[in-house]
């Protein structure tokens, strides 16, 4: 995101401190939190353009759906931390990433002539799918489904921080911007190349309309084509529905046999055959990758972006602390806060050079023999290799498997190094 230069200004108990972007429906801005003893936190402010709060309907529409993914709480999502008005201005504040949304990422990446590793797309949308499925299985306390769907997964709104994180921008607030005939038409094309057969013709939808659209993002980034394009509105709407649907592989040359499937399957114009949970197309995208010759970790993708934005990280890092913000003002319901001590950004570590930067292929004969497995259950061979040599099938259901994914993620390791882990110390146990 790039910050346009301007003065600090006072919002409320925030402070924006510079402007990151603007649509149809809000502006975007990069703001801090304050609090007593020095308390102060970076944020992003979602603030709703000022006329539109006569928009009866969409306000309605945008509180509801706000406050409804307000209740989202998970590693893969930017979470909402507030909801308010100030003034005419309905506003968010959310989490702050500090990072880059993968159309910026990939942007980068062909600038630099540098073909988006397939490892780091996967990745990518693996933990895209966790967060997903989280959202889509989502219950209130009573039990009952909250049925949320995205309605608008986007490179722009799926976000890779400096540490590797993956995070979806943007839950649920697309049926509200839909309502807006203000939104620049460019700025619908956009969303259109994404939507689903079902969205597109405004049929009723669930949670698989996500499951195509992330479909088409991972094919854009395995292949660098995008799938759905036309000059005017009516031209996409046609490709989506009824276009022809080339397959990754006449675009990528020598792409494994197994990618190619799921992205055919995610793909799917029926969603009856399309994979029917965001679990389930992770669960395919692990265990390619946990056979394949090089599964990274958050530590591989965060050393990878750092690489791709090193002049913009290195600029901030000089830039230190300085800052044109305004003094914060103490409100009636706050006692005015001691400032917090000045000190300077500390240096930023160079990361170590990440080999797929040096790679020109999407794979390779070794990837192309990956072994397949079945989604009904996982399957891992593992061998212990210490005071026991043992060659042992796991099998798990999908909750263990997703809490065992969620505390290699956490760990920065993958899950089968996980898994070798447990069986070696359970060897041990068993003497």
């Amino acid at each position: 995101m790039s910050a346009e230069g301007q003065r600090a200004q006072r919002f409320g108990k925030y402070t924006l401190l510079s402007r990151l972007a603007v649509g149809g429906m809000a502006e975007i801005f990069l703001a801090r939190q304050e609090g007593m003893q020095g308390f102060s936190k970076k944020i992003v402010i979602k603030r709703i353009r000022p006329h539109l709060s006569d928009n009866e309907e969409f306000v309605k529409m945008f509180l509801n759906e706000a406050r409804l993914v307000a209740q989202l709480n998970h590693s893969n999502i930017v979470q909402i931390y507030d909801l308010g008005r100030i003034g005419k201005c309905y506003f968010l504040s959310m989490e702050y990433v500090h990072g880059r949304d993968m159309r910026s990422v990939l942007a980068r990446s062909e600038s630099r002539k540098i073909p988006f590793p397939l490892e780091y797309s996967l990745r990518i949308a693996a933990s895209a799918c966790e967060g997903l499925y989280y959202a889509h299985r989502l219950s209130d306390d009573e039990g009952h489904p909250l049925n949320i769907v995205h309605r608008d997964v986007t490179p722009e709104n799926i976000m890779v921080s400096f540490d590797g994180e993956v995070k979806i921008l943007d839950f649920g607030i697309a049926r509200a911007e839909n309502l807006l005939s203000e939104t620049r038409t460019g700025e619908i094309k956009g969303k259109l190349s994404y939507m689903s057969p079902e969205q597109i013709t405004g049929r009723s939808l669930d949670h698989r309309s996500d499951i195509f659209s992330l479909g088409v993002v991972l094919y854009e980034w395995v292949t660098g084509h995008k799938l759905f394009s036309g000059g005017a509105d009516a031209d996409i709407i046609r490709a989506v529905v009824e276009g022809r649907i080339y397959p990754p592989s006449y675009f990528c040359e020598g792409l494994p046999a197994p990618v190619e499937a799921i992205l055919n399957r995610a793909l799917s114009r029926n969603r009856e055959e399309r994979y029917q949970s965001a679990w389930d197309m992770q669960y395919d995208i692990e265990q390619f990758l946990s056979h394949h010759e090089f599964n990274p970790s958050a530590i591989h993708l965060s050393n990878f972006i750092r690489q791709l934005f090193a002049e913009e990280l290195a600029k901030e890092s000089r830039a230190g602390s300085a800052s044109t913000d305004l003094p914060p003002a103490p409100t009636a319901e706050e006692e005015p806060a001691d400032p917090a001590p000045e000190s300077p950004a500390a240096p930023l570590e160079e990361p170590e050079p990440d080999p797929l930067l040096r790679r020109k292929g999407t794979g390779s004969r070794k990837v192309q023999q990956a072994v397949r497995q079945g989604t009904d259950r996982l399957q891992a061979e593992v061998e212990v290799q210490q005071e026991c040599h043992l060659s042992v099938e796991v099998e798990m259901d999908r909750e263990l498997y997703l809490r065992l994914h969620e505390i290699a993620r956490r760990n920065r390791v993958n899950v089968a190094d996980l898994i070798r882990d447990l069986l070696r110390q359970f060897a041990k146990y068993l003497g």
